[in-house]
């Protein structure tokens, strides 16, 4: 499959990432099915896409027109036979290897074999979802950065039975729709998070410890290293429970460097997961 044989791009997963995800491929000009387990997540989805479109025409980046567009082009479903007719299908649920499996099974058995599936995982091992079906050769990472909107990165990870074909349709996707990609091999938190978790969770040590207080912390990181944000903030934006799930993952595979940091576990427990609750490491309204 090329590039011009995709019309049609499916979206498993109408939440944050998946919402995004939708929204960069309606914009790019694709017709786009999301898809999700209750209507009431899929009607979420498309809160998330018209709050941020609306964004993006208060800025000027899109006209009232190409919005609407855009809008146009997403059907919602809550049928996971809906996605038969993709030609792609992204896959954005929850960090969790069976569920992930299972919505893989699933796809294998609606769409045609030569249709794509990508994984918007950001720590679980491409090969091990893959696995599942009859033709691994056609599944791959694409690694979105939150919010996909904005961000222009995406990471494509090359699982063991990738093919050649498959991560070159990848990274000609991500470029049409306006992003830049890296290639990663299939490796616990691959590029991005097997680096910023431990960042991560070392900004929030360093202030558990005392070392400074957390805007300070914050502060020290983006002007001394030229971040835009510091790793507290970072976190609340990210959510604390992803970034504990992320961090669990790397522990569990690459040992004790990556042992998520106590006050990290206390916040998750406590419920204040960051922005999207209003409290983490910071308040919002």
């Amino acid at each position: 499959m090329e590039l011009d044989d995709i019309d049609t791009v499916g979206v498993v997963g109408a939440g944050t990432m998946g919402a995004g995800i939708a929204q960069v491929a309606a914009v790019a000009g694709y017709d786009v099915v999301m898809q999700d387990i209750e209507r009431q997540f899929v009607d979420a989805g498309f809160d998330r896409i018209e709050e941020s479109l609306d964004r993006k025409v208060a800025s000027g980046d899109l006209t009232g027109d190409e919005t609407a567009a855009a809008r146009d082009r997403i059907e919602g479903t809550t049928t996971r036979g809906d996605l038969a007719p993709c030609d792609l299908v992204i896959e954005a649920v929850v960090e969790e290897m069976d569920v992930k499996q299972s919505v893989f099974e699933d796809l294998a058995d609606v769409v045609d074999e030569g249709t794509v599936l990508a994984t918007n995982t950001s720590t679980l091992s491409i090969t091990t979802i893959a696995s599942v079906i009859d033709r691994p050769e056609r599944v791959l990472g694409l690694h979105f950065m939150n919010p996909v909107p904005v961000m222009k990165g995406v990471e494509l990870v090359v699982g063991e039975k990738t093919s050649e074909e498959t991560v070159a349709l990848g990274h000609a996707f991500a470029e049409e729709l306006g992003k830049e990609t890296w290639e990663a091999d299939d490796k616990p938190g691959f590029v991005t998070n097997r680096i910023l978790m431990p960042w991560i969770n070392e900004g929030v040590r360093a202030y558990d410890e005392g070392v400074a207080e957390k805007a300070d912390i914050d502060r020290g990181m983006t002007l001394g290293t030229n971040v835009p944000m510091g790793p507290l903030e970072l976190a609340d934006h990210i959510g604390l429970d992803v970034v504990l799930d992320a961090s669990e993952t790397l522990h569990r595979e690459l040992g004790d460097r990556y042992t998520p940091a106590y006050l990290l576990k206390r916040k998750v427990d406590a419920g204040d997961l960051g922005k999207k609750t209003g409290k983490g490491f910071y308040e919002y309204d």
